[in-house]
């Protein structure tokens, strides 16, 4: 069972959107307090990187096959618009779910301005040491 987490504010749903579109796709959902949606968006953005690490070493495989006086063929560039396309629908999905999130956060009430602090004034000194 999940620990409940803190109450999602204004400013925490803002980090987990900039998570979710500019570092990991469900990161931020994981974050927002979204465990299913996190992990779906985690794991189609991984299925599409693998497809398109899939492209790439096929495609660097037929590069130094040639390279070495075989004759290579590239990759099949299926793996690597299949790997583009299903990474950009987990992306998508992370934008509206980070969307979902900042619609649903309260929004903080301002803080009121703290009193100014009294100055320190130093004791007065009403008894004089003896002189030597």
């Amino acid at each position: 069972m999940l620990a409940p987490t803190k109450p999602l504010t204004q400013s925490r749903a803002i980090y987990c959107f900039v998570v979710n579109q500019l570092a990991t796709p469900g990161l931020g959902s994981l974050m927002g307090g979204r465990p299913l949606a996190g992990g779906g968006q985690i794991t189609v953005a991984l299925i599409g990187f693998f497809l398109m690490i899939f492209w790439f070493f096929q495609t660097m495989k037929a590069y130094y096959g040639i390279m070495v006086g075989g004759s290579g063929k590239a990759g099949n560039v299926n793996f690597l618009i299949a790997g583009a396309l299903v990474f950009a629908v987990s992306w998508i999905w992370s934008l509206v779910t980070s969307i979902s999130l900042i619609r649903e956060a309260k929004v903080e009430p301002p803080t009121p301005p703290t009193p100014p602090k009294p100055p320190v004034i130093p004791p007065v000194i009403t008894k004089l040491p003896p002189k030597m």
